[in-house]
């Protein structure tokens, strides 16, 4: 199961309105890949890179220059944070 953390959700919803001010096609085809890339992860739970000192992995969605951190806890799949690629991530 895919849970979502708050930090995640805040940065769903942050990133979805910044692009919806510009580009409401745009808003609405990046959170649907953006879903559609994290529902990848029931089935491929270990995708993504390891990044030293960093809890989970780090998934990279580079269509629309996104990396996604998430963390296996027994079965379920823990959504921390989605930030561009230029952001740095927290430590």
């Amino acid at each position: 199961m895919i849970l979502w953390e708050k930090d995640a959700l805040k940065d769903r919803k942050r990133l979805y309105e910044f692009l919806y001010e510009f580009n409401p096609i745009a808003a609405d085809k990046t959170d649907d890949l953006l879903v559609e890339k994290i529902k990848l992860l029931i089935d491929e739970p270990h995708m993504g890179v390891v990044k030293p000192n960093q809890k989970g992995r780090m998934l990279i969605i580079p269509d629309v220059s996104l990396l996604v951190l998430h963390h296996l806890d027994q079965a379920d799949i823990k959504i921390l944070r989605i930030l561009h690629m230029k952001q740095k991530f927290p430590t």
